[in-house]
């Protein structure tokens, strides 16, 4: 197995200083604020982000220490195959939010919708454009009805 390397860009600041309490997505985040702030090597490529409302971060989940292959998810209690989730004990540990982004300073952008623990580094950020991530006829499988759930979900102890 070949083995892949990353290097933070940077780091996502939020008010949560621990999983417990957390959103578990940005949608259960509204109105939340926080602040992904680039190392300074990385802060031109930054340069025509302020045309776009929504950014889709790519983040490490630092704090995952072991995965599994079958999980109970924040919204069902029953157990799912990792890949049929978005829960955080993933064998590659790595998360995604769509966040809105608010403003930006030099290498630091404001942000707002944030699900993400405070001090996660940054992978990468790129524009969300709908008509490339926001596809037709779409199936949500075993989420179902239990979406409508998701505005009060919050982390508990089950992935930390």
């Amino acid at each position: 197995m070949n083995v892949v390397h990353y290097t933070p860009i940077g780091l996502v600041h939020s008010p949560f200083t621990e999983i417990s309490g957390m959103p578990i997505q940005p949608t259960a985040a509204q109105g939340v604020r926080g602040s992904v702030v680039l190392n300074s090597e990385f802060a031109a490529g930054l340069r025509d982000i302020e045309g776009f409302s929504h950014l889709i971060l790519i983040y490490h989940l630092h704090l995952v220490r072991e995965f599994s292959l079958s999980v109970k998810p924040f919204l069902d209690d029953d157990e799912h195959g990792i890949f049929a989730t978005r829960a955080p004990k993933r064998p590659n540990p790595i998360g995604l939010s769509v966040v809105r982004l608010v403003a930006r300073n030099e290498a630091s952008l404001d942000i707002e919708n944030v699900d993400i623990l405070d001090g996660t580094p940054l992978l990468d950020l790129k524009p969300y454009v709908p008509q490339f991530d926001a596809p037709d006829n779409v199936r949500i499988g075993w989420f179902g009805g239990r979406l409508s759930r998701i505005r009060q979900a919050r982390s508990d102890d089950r992935f930390g």
